[in-house]
């Protein structure tokens, strides 16, 4: 496989203007440590709501199926905001210098949604992170044949349409994941700029593992506290349409818009833009100092700033926006920030383009 590079030209002046510029905005400590702070407060308020809402609903004793399908997806997306504010800080080794600490958190509350956190790290931080929006080295922008993602994917006739169908899509996008990508991406020896992966047995047993108690823990102690199992497997299904589309739409709109870039390399492997440049290029930013966004979305809504620091605590990524965007107009840098609406908007606009060119 080619290697690939960034661009070098800028890189030294903006590398050095970001460092400079965290340690003013952290020249105590003080910002910091509170929002580390805040981290382990963020980990412990969700991971109690999601345990409560689970005990809640297996003790109520719900007579009305509509009032146990409710809590059900409540619970369910207890369980995404747990992901959002835990499980990403710890895959990037932000909640603690002890590996052990940050392997646990992000173990448990990101399989305890079914998926399984090996797999999506090995793809996040070894392609995802490193070469963001470019085909061949970003695997979420696998190649779809229902979808079409980037300029650079093959056009098929029904992508005409994909602006239209694509929410209906989304709805089963966690089910998917769990139940087909997550077995598909086990049994693959290559993967965009992954070569040659080999998983150890015991990786291979936690799969099955946290897949089993992923199912007992949703399906089976609900059908067990006797409730009927007609009635939790139509809860589980609603609960990930409404939790699949929750997931996708504050997630996708973050890298796949109008206005992000989809940078190509040249033939000898070298993209246009260097790593900071291509960083705010390639994400867009919804809302990013908001702090009730913040809250609930983990950070993810401040997307350059967790690119260019991924292993600073989400929470201080509205404060890192500030200093991104004094950067980006200083070197005339391109940086792009929305609302949550216009970004999904924006995202269907893309959609349709990229169905139409």
């Amino acid at each position: 496989m080619q290697k690939i590079s960034f661009s070098p030209s800028g890189h030294q002046l903006i590398a050095q203007e970001l460092k400079e510029r965290m340690k003013i905005l952290n020249k105590d400590g003080s910002m910091l440590r509170r929002a580390y702070v805040v981290l382990w407060i963020k980990l412990l308020f969700y991971l109690v709501a999601f345990v409560s809402s689970f005990i809640g609903l297996v003790f109520a004793e719900y007579q009305n199926p509509m009032a146990f399908l409710t809590h059900y997806i409540i619970f369910g997306l207890l369980g995404i905001l747990l992901a959002f504010n835990a499980a990403h800080d710890a895959a990037h080794g932000t909640f603690s210098k002890n590996k052990v600490i940050n392997s646990v958190i992000f173990r448990f509350t990101f399989n305890i949604n079914g998926v399984n956190s090996y797999l999506w790290k090995m793809r996040h931080i070894a392609s995802h992170h490193l070469f963001p929006n470019v085909d061949g080295t970003d695997a979420d922008l696998d190649e779809s044949v229902l979808l079409r993602l980037s300029p650079t994917h093959r056009k098929r006739r029904l992508h005409k349409y994909q602006h239209v169908y694509a929410t209906f899509l989304y709805m089963f996008y966690t089910l998917h994941w769990i139940f087909y990508k997550d077995f598909i991406y086990l049994g693959k020896k290559e993967l965009s700029n992954l070569r040659n992966i080999q998983h150890s047995t015991l990786e291979v047993f936690r799969f099955y593992f946290w897949k089993l108690i992923y199912l007992l823990f949703y399906l089976g102690i609900p059908v067990y506290c006797g409730y009927s199992f007609g009635l939790v497997l139509l809860s589980f299904v609603c609960m990930h349409l409404v939790i699949s589309v929750f997931f996708v739409w504050t997630l996708i709109i973050s890298h796949l818009t109008c206005e992000t870039a989809f940078p190509i390399k040249n033939n000898e492997g070298v993209l246009p833009m260097n790593y900071f440049e291509h960083q705010l290029a390639t994400a867009m930013d919804y809302r990013p100092k908001s702090i009730l966004m913040n809250w609930f979305l983990g950070g993810f809504n401040a997307h350059a700033a967790h690119h260019l620091l991924p292993k600073w605590p989400h929470t201080m990524n509205r404060h890192i926006t500030y200093s991104i965007q004094r950067i980006a107009v200083k070197f005339g840098l391109p940086y792009h920030s929305s609302t949550f609406i216009g970004a999904l908007i924006s995202h269907y606009k893309y959609l349709k383009r990229m169905g139409a060119a």
